[in-house]
């Protein structure tokens, strides 16, 4: 029989976090492939991995994992797609329900960034 085991992170370093107004992320996000966002309470983000490296590797197995950028913007509403005021449309993909990502805006909302 095969065990299963959830092992939720211990770290998570976040290198850089940048907010964007909205339509500066719906452009950025359509350049990139698959040009789809995330969203979960009132936040349209993304994140972006460090360069894969046999150390990096090494550190996902101890429970830690770096993020070379956060690139948020504020939303408060969920919508499968989302216009900027230029036309350009990006997917959006509702992750509220991931512990992982309601911790990670939890902690972003705390984060001096949230309101400036």
């Amino acid at each position: 029989m095969t065990d299963f085991i959830h092992e939720p992170y211990n770290t998570i370093y976040i290198r850089d976090i940048i907010r964007l107004s909205l339509d500066d992320l719906i452009s950025m996000m359509s350049v990139i492939e698959p040009g789809t966002a995330y969203w979960a309470y009132g936040a349209l983000f993304a994140s972006f991995s460090m360069t894969d490296s046999n150390e990096l590797a090494k550190k996902e197995i101890q429970g830690e994992t770096y993020i070379d950028k956060i690139i948020f913007a504020r939303h408060e509403n969920f919508s499968k797609t989302i216009i900027s005021s230029t036309n350009v449309e990006i997917g959006v993909i509702n992750v509220q329900n991931s512990h992982l990502y309601r911790e990670l805006i939890t902690w972003l909302k705390k984060q001096p960034i949230w309101n400036e």
